[in-house]
């Protein structure tokens, strides 16, 4: 055929195939899988834009649908993950048997799962994670095509389906973790042979693992974490020589760890915390070339810690801390070239820190607090050749040593430094001033001397300093009042680990030694328990970025200075028990933060500041002075004791005139008396009982003051008396302190018959008389509702006035949110409603139905008490009125707590129930997010709650701000609601902003999820 001919013939084919060409641009769906997906769309409760009902219409060209054109426009895809739906999962679905891909991940879908669903012939791929599915999988799952099933983070029950590999034996992905699966794994899992990633994590498991699946050999990834499974851990998992990762965190495994890990080739990640394992580390996983992260953290391991190191050239992290590890550390660490974070903190090591980490130059991370090592000096200067080294944690080591000042030691790259508790001695060494990215420095609780040096002030990242209880002398050093990142909150402290607990810091509530992480560390200047004198700077006032200033117990002396008022984040400023002179300044009101000041045990004098603030500290913050205030006692009575010295000197001879008189004249007196009683002495005689009533009445009235008004009919305590809490507190002993707010100090008591007790001891005469003071108690007392604190009663004994408390088990919500370890993981969803929601109810009793009606003025997650059973307890509510006998019930001179002050508060100094709703919506904010209303340790743009939550959701990201811990488990549509009420509740104009009644009533119907 001629060159033309071929022409001629590719023109032709061309124009027989175009209509074939257009027909596969523009494909027409199946009319059978367009009735599906009008019923599917059909059970949602939103419609899908660019899906329309039009029988006209092409599916094909909606959102999330792709056709296959060989197969005549049938649909092979559904994807419309991440798209907000809501309603049920529709059987129809079942008619798409081309489908291949279906994936509805990440919506609010729920109901049960449609057994039709787990019948799809050519099903490959389903993804349904992070709906709120509930109710039993199918007993009769037929999905011969599957590769990947992922039904995570849902609200699933029953056994597990093992049964599923019956006819699903190519499955390679496998997640149903985050459900609630419960019993025993049952054999079946192992006959998927295909399977590489199976997730059963956080459900509740109990059991043995079964051997079936130890021999899936094809298997990469195993996650069982967050279960209570147990037994030992098999050596059959030397069977899955595939393996890269295997958590079994937080469970009940025991027995040792199985020395089996020289089989898994490809092994790099263990994660076995919080287990019961014995015995040491195995050999197989002390020398495995592939392990990049070890953590064995919180379980009874024992012996001598070995690791080869030539051999772990990959290890990255290793965490050993809290176990029972001997013997010295391990000096082969260096070893391991690219080993960054090292925890072994709260073992029992002996010795000293190994000469050979002066080559551990990868090292980033390192803390061995209470490990009893010694030999300071020596360690120091092991540990500045480590040239990445960014924090140090060595609290509770090297008892009674010196601190060494040798100027040769230089640590280039060090942000974080902790050598607290150690009783260590001598002075701040000049080697410290050349660190200059230092940004968290503690040497508190030690027993150094000297001066503080001026270059302290030096740093330009600074932001936490602690040199409290120690004997430091000499003047603050005026250097720090310029601290940049306390003048700018430049502040950008990153976790040297993500999952490490930080260290151990001493605290002086009951609960000793804490674990902390360093985003809780507020930006601090603690000085506190020294021996420094002069005076507090005026300069201070620059350091606008400042939450915490702490200089009580010193010997500093002169006025407090009037531009403290413009450390406008100042939280707590402590200056008791000092030797300062003067008034308080009234420029003071303006700190609206201020949460606790203490000027207690000082020579100041004249009139307590009665706005801001200051109405609500108690009258412990200034007792010891020469103070007095409207709401404490008369200014009158003190006037005279501060006259000026001019005044002084031209009235002194007049009072020794007096003084002289007084004395002639009282000897007269007594004289006069002494010859009218000689004289009527035979006459009468001495009647006992004429004295006996005047004896009576004195011994009653201090047997009153004695005795614990109950309201309660408390048969058993007819006759409770002040020694009875004296000895249920142990004497108010430190160690049974379990609260400290704005009006005292909360004790943990036992009363004789076993009851516990809370009990807050309010220094002073409270403001009022002993009358006045009964009477507002007992108002209180008729304060009832299952979501208030009950006061149960009071005693009046000398200066203290002691209200007692039913006694919460779990403490504050506020522990349990940020405090506690564990406590967000173990707070679900379900639990953190229900504590908004009795909170809630609590507040409207306050504002609504107590007679008077009641302003909280306080509202924060710490003021809400948990009871054993996780109820919502109101605390602190109307102490106000014990304080503040002037005000009244209804509109207050504002109070609060950084981060829950409503914006109206900054521009008139009065709270209103609106103000109540404000702070309660920042609640909420804690309760879906998981994190502090103020975090100045956190980057810029994250470290206000409110704002950062504001602005996710104008850039649609609410997801984002959801606390991992409960998010995407079950109820995220729940979540949405609570988060659109917190919204309301925070809204700028107080007028906007709902009643505690609407409160109630919205997240009562949250759980229905009907609209608000």
């Amino acid at each position: 055929m001629g060159a033309q001919g071929c022409w001629a013939m590719v023109i032709i084919l061309g124009l027989l195939l175009q209509p074939q060409f257009l027909s596969s641009q523009n494909l027409t769906c199946n009319q059978k899988d367009w009735t599906v997906l009008r019923y599917f769309m059909g059970n949602l409760t939103k419609t899908l834009e660019g899906w329309t009902t039009n029988s006209s219409a092409d599916c094909c060209e909606w959102e999330g649908i792709t056709c296959d054109p060989p197969s005549a426009g049938r649909v092979i895809k559904l994807e419309l993950p991440n798209k907000r739906l809501s309603g049920k999962l529709s059987d129809s679905l079942s008619g798409l048997d081309q489908l291949k891909t279906l994936n509805l991940s990440h919506n609010f879908l729920k109901d049960s799962l449609p057994l039709s669903l787990f019948h799809m012939p050519n099903l490959e791929q389903l993804d349904l994670s992070y709906n709120d599915f509930s109710g039993l999988i199918p007993e009769s799952i037929n999905l011969p095509s599957i590769r990947s099933l992922n039904i995570s983070a849902n609200s699933l029950k029953g056994s597990l389906p093992s049964h599923i590999c019956v006819n699903s034996t190519g499955i390679g992905f496998l997640s149903l973790a985050v459900n609630y699966f419960s019993g025993n794994i049952s054999p079946g899992l192992g006959k998927c042979s295909s399977l590489e990633e199976l997730y059963l994590g956080t459900n509740q498991l109990t059991g043995v693992v079964t051997e079936d699946i130890f021999q899936l050999q094809n298997l990469r990834r195993l996650g069982l974490q967050d279960n209570n499974l147990g037994g030992k851990l098999s050596p059959g998992i030397a069977n899955l020589s595939n393996l890269v990762r295997l958590d079994i965190s937080s469970n009940n495994f025991s027995g040792e760890i199985p020395d089996v890990f020289s089989e898994l080739k490809r092994f790099q990640y263990l994660i076995a915390n919080s287990n019961n394992f014995s015995g040491g580390i195995p050999s197989s996983l002390s020398n495995s070339p592939t392990v990049s992260l070890l953590n064995l953290r919180n379980n009874s391991l024992e012996g001598s810690i070995y690791l080869n190191c030539s051999a772990m050239v990959t290890l990255n992290s290793l965490d050993l801390a809290t176990n029972k590890f001997t013997g010295p550390v391990p000096d082969n660490l260096p070893l391991c070239r690219q080993l960054q974070d090292v925890n072994l903190a709260r073992n029992n090591f002996s010795g000293q820190i190994p000469e050979s980490f002066n080559q551990f130059h990868s090292l980033s991370y390192l803390s061995l607090s209470n490990s009893s090592l010694h030999n300071l000096s020596s360690a120091l200067q092991i540990l500045q050749q480590c040239r990445n080294l960014t924090a140090l944690v060595l609290t509770l080591n090297f008892p009674g040593e010196t601190l060494p000042d040798d100027p040769n030691l230089h640590f280039e790259k060090l942000k974080v430094l902790v050598i607290a508790s150690c009783q260590l001695r001598g002075s701040i060494p000049q080697w410290l001033s050349k660190i200059s990215s230092l940004q968290l420095l503690d040497m508190s609780w030690n027993h150094l001397n000297g001066a503080l040096p001026p270059w302290l002030g030096s740093y330009r990242e600074l932001f936490y300093l602690d040199l409290s209880n120690n004997s430091f002398t000499g003047e603050i050093p005026k250097s720090l009042t310029e601290l940049p990142s306390l003048i700018h909150g430049n502040i950008s402290l990153e976790k040297p680990s993500p999952d490490f607990p930080f260290f151990m810091k001493r605290n002086e509530s009951a609960r000793g030694l804490q674990y902390n992480q360093i985003g809780s560390f507020p930006p601090t200047l603690e000085l506190g328990h020294n021996f420094l004198s002069g005076p507090v700077w005026p300069e201070f006032g620059n350091l606008k970025k400042l939450i915490v200033f702490d200089l009580k117990f010193n010997n500093l002396s002169g006025p407090i200075p009037e531009n403290l008022s413009e450390m406008s984040s100042l939280e707590i400023l402590d200056l008791s028990h000092n030797d300062l002179t003067g008034t308080i300044p009234p420029s003071l009101e303006s700190l609206s933060f201020l949460s606790i000041f203490n000027v207690a045990y000082n020579r100041l004098y004249g009139k307590i500041p009665s706005g801001g603030q200051f109405q609500t500290f108690p009258n412990s913050s200034f007792e010891g002075n020469n103070l007095c205030g409207d709401h404490r006692f008369s200014c009158q009575d003190n006037t005279s004791e501060h006259v000026s010295p001019k005044r002084s000197r031209r009235n002194k001879d007049i009072i020794i005139g007096m003084v002289v008189g007084i004395i002639f004249g009282t000897a007269l007196l007594i004289g006069l008396m002494y010859l009218f009683v000689l004289r009527t002495h035979k006459r009468n005689e001495v009647d006992p009982e004429k004295e006996e009533p005047d004896t009576n009445d004195k011994n009653l009235e201090e047997l009153s003051s004695r005795l614990v008004v109950l309201f309660q009919n408390w048969e058993s305590y007819k006759e409770l008396c002040i020694d009875d809490l004296l000895e249920s507190t142990n004497n108010f002993d430190q160690a049974n302190i379990i609260g400290c707010g704005g009006f005292g100090l909360v004790y943990r008591g036992t009363l004789p018959d076993g009851r516990k007790v809370a009990i807050k001891r309010l220094s002073g005469d409270c403001g009022q008389m002993d009358r006045e003071f009964r009477a507002e108690v007992e108002a209180l007392s008729r304060a009832q509702h299952p979501n208030l604190v009950h006061l149960q009663g009071y005693c009046m004994h000398k200066n203290d006035r002691l209200l007692i408390y039913s006694y919460m088990e779990n403490g504050s919500l506020d522990y349990w949110l940020h405090e506690k370890v564990d406590g967000p993981s173990l707070l679900g969803w379900e639990t953190r409603l229900k504590i908004a929601q009795g909170a809630a109810r609590g507040l409207a009793y306050l504002h609504q139905s107590c007679e008077p009606h009641i302003l909280h003025r306080d509202i924060k997650s710490s003021n809400i008490l948990l009871d054993e059973n996780f109820k919502a307890h109101l605390a602190d509510f109307g102490l106000a009125r014990l304080i503040l006998p002037y005000d009244t019930h209804v509109t207050t001179d504002l109070v609060g707590t950084l981060g829950y002050i409503p914006p109206e508060y900054g521009q008139a100094s009065v709270a209103t129930y609106k103000g109540d709703v404000y702070s309660f919506g920042v609640v909420l904010l804690e309760l879906l997010t998981g994190k502090r209303p103020m975090d100045m340790c956190k980057p810029k743009g994250t470290r206000d709650l409110i704002s950062w939550v504001i602005r996710m959701k104008m850039e649609n990201k609410e997801s984002e701000v959801f606390d991992p811990f409960i998010y995407g488990k079950q109820h995220d549509k729940e979540m949405l609601r609570v988060l659109e009420i917190a919204c309301l509740c925070l809204n700028e104009s107080p007028k906007i902003r709902p009643t505690t009644q609407q409160l109630v009533y919205w997240l009562d119907k949250v759980t229905s999820l009907s609209s608000v």
